[in-house]
């Protein structure tokens, strides 16, 4: 019997085996090229389209320089403020919470509504489709600058702000989630006699469920990040106050409570890690 050629003796034997690996094919490379070229040209374009002064940059990097050292050290100023920024903060928390929490109850029937697997229906996924993405469209401070011109300045216009915010981002989340859940335990109950709404309920919402509360708890950590910003259209919490200290140029204060935002996010994003990782079954690292 003859042997075979050892056709990975060498690179010989290998470009032999796999030629398409080792060919040079200029028409990929002259795309990729186009591309870096194009892309270039659009921010050159950019650039000289916006007016962008670079000639301030270096001074603005050293007025940078004189604000921190403006900061230095932190202080609050008293305990009377000290303890008003923690109101402050706990407001905040607050506002995220509910804000949150509000957008994932009110985005879980639509989202039912939007997914394919559940709601067959063209119509009616078509409009769950566009209203959550309508929703979507509009940014969390722009939200925020409708409630307050709505409902006035506090926390009620910052929990109805993160509440719009959310209900898209939850609903399109929610839906895409639905629909890459296994379908074989929803065939399952179906098959034993239950009808397709015991099909939601017991074979596909326990899959879904985990990943739901995961995602609502990354969004609770983000969301107290969006709520120190719509703070400063005057929807409440700690951004509200920031904002007053900026303006003042009141720059060691401002140090301050950017510390204990840092801090506190820094919490909350260490409890809810472990939060999710409990609730899809992994150990955090």
């Amino acid at each position: 019997m003859s042997e075979r050629p050892n056709l990975f003796a060498g690179r010989a034997g290998v470009e032999q085996r796999y030629p398409e690996q080792f060919g040079s094919d200029w028409q990929r490379r002259g795309l990729a090229i186009a591309t870096l070229a194009a892309m270039t040209g659009v921010f050159i374009f950019g650039v000289f389209q916006l007016e962008i002064p670079f000639s301030r940059l270096i001074p603005g990097t050293m007025q940078l320089g004189d604000f921190v050292r403006l900061m230095l050290p932190p202080d609050p100023g008293s305990w009377s403020l000290t303890l008003t920024y923690l109101h402050a903060m706990a407001e905040t928390l607050s506002i995220s919470f509910l804000g949150t929490l509000g957008g994932a109850v009110l985005a879980f029937p639509v989202a039912l509504l939007a997914a394919r697997n559940v709601v067959a229906n063209r119509i009616i996924h078509f409009l769950s489709r566009r209203s959550l993405d309508t929703v979507r469209g509009v940014d969390t401070l722009i939200w925020a600058l409708i409630w307050v011109s709505v409902v006035g300045l506090g926390p009620f216009a910052g929990i109805l702000a993160l509440m719009c915010s959310d209900f898209g981002s939850f609903g399109k989340l929610f839906s895409e989630a639905i629909e890459t859940a296994d379908k074989r335990p929803v065939e399952g109950v179906i098959s034993t006699g239950g009808h397709h709404v015991h099909g939601v309920r017991f074979g596909l919402l326990p899959q879904v469920i985990p990943v739901l509360a995961s995602q609502i708890l990354y969004y609770f950590e983000s969301n107290t990040r969006s709520a120190t910003i719509i703070g400063i259209v005057g929807a409440g919490g700690i951004g509200q106050q920031l904002s007053e200290q900026i303006r003042t140029l009141e720059w060691q204060r401002v140090a301050f409570i950017i510390i204990m935002i840092l801090i506190t996010v820094a919490i909350i994003d260490w409890v809810s890690s472990r939060l999710r990782f409990a609730i899809i079954g992994k150990t955090a690292r």
